[in-house]
C-alpha cells in the first residue's frame, strides 16, 4: 500500500473507487481469460460488444489511480489488465495460413541470407573433405574401408566390378528406393541433425561432422570414377545431393553459428547470446526439415526411374538454382522493383 499514513479519506476513496469499478474489472478479465483460452466464438454477441467498453473503463480506472496515487499493488494489476486488453483488442493476429507464408515468404529466406557466411563456411568444408577422402582412397584403397561403414557402402569397395557399381545407377526399379539409397538419404538426414544439435559445443563436432560427410562422398566418387562411372554416379547423385548438401551445409551453419556465439558472444552473457543465434538457427533447421523431405521425395521418385544422366543433371542443378533464386535473388529483384 503507498497510502499517506493516517488518511482515513483517502482509505475510504480507495475503497469507494473498488466498489464502484471491481465488478467492470472482473468482468472484463473474465471475458479476456475465455476469449484467449478458446476463440471469439465462445463470447456470445452481447459479450463481443461489451469488451472495447470494458477496456475504455478499465483504462479510465488505471488514470484515476495513477492520477490519485492509489494502492501501487491496484495500479499493477489495472496495468497488467488493460495490457492484456490492448494485445486482444489491436494487436496483430495472425491466422495459420499467413504464419506459414510469413515463414516461407521472409523468415526462412531471411534466416539463410543471416547466416550466409557460416553457409559458405559448410560448403567450403564439404568440398575439402570431398577432396581428401578422394585423394585418400586413391593413395591407399584401405582407406575407403576406414572413412565408409560398411553398412552404407552396400557391398561396393574398390574392387567391385564395373557391372556390379553400374547396376545400382541404371537399376531403374520396380520400387522407388533401393536400399542403398534409403540408407544414404536416412545417413544424410542424421548428419543434417547432429551438426545442428552439436554444434553448441564451440561449434567442433559441426565442422568435424561436415568434413567427414564430405570426406564419405569423395571416397565413394573415386570408387566409382577409378572405373569410369564418376560422371554417372554424379547424375545419380545430384537428383537430390543438390537439395540434400544444401540443407546439411544449413545444418552445419546453423550449428555453428550457435557454437561461435557462445564461443564468442561478445558483450552478451552466453546464454543470451546463445538464445540470439538460437533463433535464427532454429528458424534455419525448420527449413532445413523441408528440403530433406523434398529430397526424400526426388529421390525416390526420380532417381530410380529416370536414367538419363543429362537429365538427372537438368533435374539436380535445377533445383540448387531454384533454391539459390528462392534465398538470395528475388530479395535482390523484390527490391530492385521499388
Amino acid at each position: 500500500m503507498t497510502l499517506p499514513a493516517g488518511t482515513d479519506a483517502v482509505r475510504q476513496s480507495l475503497a469507494s473507487f473498488r466498489q464502484e469499478r471491481e465488478a467492470d474489472w472482473k468482468a472484463f478479465e473474465a471475458l479476456l481469460g475465455r476469449v484467449e483460452k478458446r476463440a471469439p466464438r465462445a463470447l456470445s454477441e452481447d459479450e463481443l460488444l461489451s469488451l472495447p467498453l470494458l477496456y475504455r473503463s478499465a483504462l479510465s480506472s488505471l488514470s484515476v489511480a495513477r492520477a490519485t496515487s492509489l494502492d501501487s499493488a491496484l495500479i499493477a494489476y489495472l496495468e497488467a489488465l488493460c495490457l492484456r486488453g490492448y494485445f486482444y483488442l489491436y494487436g496483430a493476429r495472425r491466422s495459420l495460413r499467413t504464419r506459414i507464408g510469413d515463414f516461407f515468404l521472409r523468415d526462412w529466406p531471411a534466416a539463410i541470407r543471416d547466416l550466409w557466411r557460416e553457409v559458405w563456411v559448410s560448403v567450403g568444408l564439404t568440398v575439402v573433405g570431398a577432396i581428401a577422402g578422394y585423394w585418400l582412397v586413391t593413395s591407399d584403397k584401405r582407406w575407403y574401408d576406414a572413412i565408409i561403414a560398411p553398412s552404407l557402402a552396400g557391398g561396393r569397395n574398390p574392387d567391385s566390378s564395373a557391372e556390379m557399381l553400374r547396376s545400382v545407377l541404371y537399376g531403374g526399379g520396380d520400387h522407388f528406393l533401393s536400399g542403398f539409397a534409403a540408407y544414404l538419404f536416412t545417413h544424410n538426414t542424421q548428419v543434417a541433425i547432429l551438426a545442428f544439435a552439436l554444434g553448441f559445443a564451440f561449434a567442433v563436432p559441426s565442422v568435424l561432422l561436415i568434413l567427414m560427410n564430405g570426406c564419405m562422398l569423395g571416397a565413394l566418387f573415386q570408387v566409382y570414377a577409378a572405373k569410369g562411372l564418376g560422371f554417372a554416379l554424379g547424375g545419380w547423385l545430384s537428383i537430390h545431393g543438390t537439395t540434400e548438401l544444401f540443407a546439411i551445409a544449413i545444418a552445419g551453419a546453423a550449428g555453428m553459428r550457435i557454437g561461435t556465439s557462445i564461443a564468442f558472444p561478445g558483450e552478451l552473457t552466453r546464454m543470451a547470446a546463445a538464445a540470439r543465434a538460437g533463433r535464427v538457427a532454429a528458424t534455419a533447421m525448420v527449413g532445413v526439415a523441408v528440403m530433406l523431405l523434398i529430397a526424400g521425395l526426388l529421390e525416390g521418385i526420380g532417381r530410380q526411374t529416370i536414367t538419363n544422366d543429362l537429365a538427372r543433371y537438368a533435374i539436380g542443378d535445377g533445383m540448387l538454382a531454384l533454391w539459390i533464386c528462392y534465398f538470395y535473388l528475388l530479395r535482390m529483384v523484390r527490391h530492385g522493383d521499388r
